[in-house]
């Protein structure tokens, strides 16, 4: 490429070494980095707010004449001036400042200032606002909305705002190439839609620049969220270019091992089964997401497909992101493989020494068949003889690329495994096609016959003694229930402790129910233990944290108290209420809420107490709390756009795959340009 993407960002008037250096940390090299550096939001500087008509959380720009300056000396020292228009009065503050800063607003100088308006002690305020003192003959003020940039330490919002305006500047001479075929319905090309966007007119519509609903916004989005696909599609094609293991389907194996079930396969499960079975016929990897509500079986589909591999003669790895996943999967595999004669291994971070030598040794000498444990698989010291399946479940909390790390563990000349990848909280379509685009998708929606659908009500805490009589009587009548503690900061140490006083409080309520505790700072084997005892029916109350959201079946379990549930994401409180309901008696699921309770709050658990499908309030929670939000991604970085946004740009998607589709078919030469255009050093989305 020529022009504009090949101008280094130092020919720039102001950049020196240090700054270049800072802008290559925030993967601006090249001019034309610079103009895909986006604004997040705009203020309007373009007119001045006389005094008296600001109001409190405002941002405006003021004129006006220092009457009075001084530092006062409350709480905290501080210089106040006063300044008036003709209209009214207001008080600048300032916490940091200087002597020169305090000898500059003397009585009678101009300022044009720039802030937030708050109500103080002296009425109106502005705290630390941007100013400029006023000379004769003064220029205007701003003649387009003023951007505000993501910005890293060291480098300010005049200096970013200052090399955009440069880089705009070259616009005009020399525009960036428009990598996307013509579309119809949009009213910018490239170059139009980020001039818009770097300076919105005065007139701009401030409300539909807010939503990402703008057509320049939409332009950029579109083209974005095409690159987004082709990079995922990409890393699809890479990894399908390597061959994998073709595993046979074994039918007579299956069938016997589905018949020695006490339960018969919904169609559902049967459906995505042999979904599973021809990709690992394939000899190349199969890619696989598969999503299903909360207790619809996919770990029997899991299941069926580690015997294909296993009767095939490959090693299959099961990754689970908890202890207590990994540890569900153990007693499950275990119990269904174990009379078949097949090794099975376990593996996590707290196995250490001689024991996970030979954990190590057995694996890698191709003598445990199915390996089940947590991150630790992908450590560097884990290697398999012929690992031909990898199964990883709760996708959404791992990074692509932890999954592609466990693919490359097979033996030098064995080709590359098939992956399954496995999620109990259902994905909006429109996430899905987003999120998971280098991944074929099935969906188990059909749920095992005789689930009853959970009753869920919300309790204000008010009420907490009124939950805590009616959980005594369930137990007494031989149920057993849950209570969930949750709290707002992700420490394993204070979730401790809140379950800890919770359970300490009923069991001086309740001294005739056999209270358990489980958290995530106990060791496996007391977790192991307590659990133990409450599948066995010892315990009839189980105090717990969200450690239990995923992989816990107790069919005796009919009630669910989950404490401060505003907390937490709908996902979150649907996967928790899905641990109750799996028994033949009627299930509850009570919502102990802290008032006063926000809008979006309500809304949200609203939506828990409307439904129990597990799509519906995925698609809620997208719309409610974002993709990274819903997909756990905000550790990971997935979906960490520039300006695309979902779901307010869901409506592009359709025609997001048709260009790709449509470049790859046709100017395949486009597509690498377009995703380092968006990606930039990060070259594959979903890498951290």
């Amino acid at each position: 490429m020529t022009g504009i993407a090949n101008i280094p960002v130092r020919q720039l008037r102001g950049v020196g070494p240090r700054l270049e250096e800072k802008l290559a940390d925030f993967g601006v090299r090249q001019v034309e980095d610079l103009l895909f550096h986006l604004p997040l939001r705009y203020q309007d500087r373009t007119r001045v707010t006389p005094i008296a008509a600001v109001r409190d959380g405002d941002d405006v720009v003021i004129e006006g004449e220092i009457r009075a300056a001084d530092v006062v000396f409350g709480r905290r020292r501080s210089l106040m001036a006063r300044i008036q228009d003709g209209s009214g009065t207001l008080t600048l503050r300032f916490f940091h400042f200087s002597a020169a800063q305090k000898n500059g607003l003397g009585p009678g100088t101009r300022l044009r200032c720039f802030g937030q308006v708050r109500r103080g002690s002296s009425g109106m305020e502005m705290y630390h606002p941007e100013y400029r003192q006023l000379q004769e003959g003064e220029s205007p003020v701003e003649e387009t909305l003023t951007p505000i940039y993501p910005t890293t330490a060291g480098i300010g919002q005049a200096q970013w705002r200052n090399l955009c305006a440069q880089a705009v500047g070259y616009l005009q001479r020399s525009p960036p190439r428009d990598l996307l075929p013509p579309q119809r319905g949009f009213d910018f090309d490239l170059a139009t839609a980020l001039h818009y966007l770097h300076a919105p007119p005065p007139d701009a519509p401030q409300a539909a620049l807010r939503e990402g609903t703008h057509p320049a916004q939409l332009r950029l989005a579109l083209e974005e969220l095409v690159a987004h696909n082709l990079s995922l599609l990409h890393l699809r094609d890479l990894q399908q270019r390597e061959p994998a293991p073709a595993l046979a389907v074994r039918e007579r194996e299956q069938r016997a091992f589905l018949d020695s079930l006490p339960f018969t396969p919904t169609a559902a499960q049967r459906r995505v089964m042999a979904e599973i079975a021809a990709d690992l016929a394939q000899p190349c990897p199969m890619l696989r997401l598969v999503q299903g509500d909360v207790g619809s079986g996919k770990t029997l589909v899991a299941a069926v497909a580690a015997l294909q591999a296993i009767a095939n003669d490959s090693q299959v790895a099961i990754m689970a992101p908890t202890e207590l996943l990994a540890e569900q999967h153990w007693t499950n595999f275990n119990g269904w493989f174990q009379p078949l004669g097949i090794t099975l291994e376990w593996l996590s971070g707290r196995i250490r020494g001689r024991k996970r030598e030979a954990a190590l040794a057995r694996i890698v000498s191709g003598e445990a068949a199915l390996v089940i444990g947590t991150h630790a698989l992908f450590q560097q010291d884990v290697a398999f003889a012929r690992l031909g399946l990898v199964i990883v479940d709760e996708q959404h909390r791992f990074g692509v690329h932890q999954r592609l790390a466990l693919t490359e563990k097979n033996a030098p000349g064995l080709g590359r495994p098939h992956q399954l990848v496995m999620t109990a909280t259902p994905i909006p379509r429109t996430l899905s096609m987003v999120a998971y685009a280098d991944l074929d998708c099935s969906i188990i929606d059909e749920l095992p016959p005789g689930r009853k659908p959970v009753s869920t009500a919300l309790v204000d805490s008010s009420r907490r003694g009124e939950v805590v009589a009616r959980v005594a009587a369930a137990c007494e009548q031989g149920r057993q229930a849950y209570w969930v503690c949750t709290l707002i900061e992700e420490s394993d140490a204070l979730q401790a402790q809140a379950a800890e006083a919770t359970a300490a409080e009923l069991r001086l309520a309740l001294p005739q129910l056999d209270i358990g505790l489980i958290h995530g700072r106990q060791k496996p084997a007391e977790k192991a233990a307590v659990m133990q005892a409450f599948k066995a029916g010892e315990l009839a109350l189980l105090v717990a944290t969200t450690v239990i959201e995923v992989g816990v079946a107790v069919p005796n379990a009919s009630h669910m108290i989950i404490e401060n549930p505003e907390r937490l994401g709908l996902a979150q409180l649907h996967q928790l209420r899905g641990r109750v309901g799996r028994g033949a008696e009627a299930s509850h699921c009570v919502l102990l809420y802290q008032t006063p309770l926000s809008a979006n709050g309500r809304e949200r658990l609203g939506a828990l107490r409307e439904s129990s499908d597990g799509f519906y309030i995925a698609e809620k929670d997208l719309a409610l709390r974002g993709p990274g939000e819903v997909l756990g991604t905000r550790q990971t970085g997935l979906m960490e756009f520039r300006i695309a946004e979902l779901p307010a740009h869901e409506h592009l998607l359709p025609e997001v795959q048709a260009l790709a589709a449509k470049l790859r078919r046709h100017h395949p030469a486009l597509i690498e340009p377009l995703i380092q255009r968006w990606t930039g050093a990060n070259r594959q989305f979903g890498q951290v």
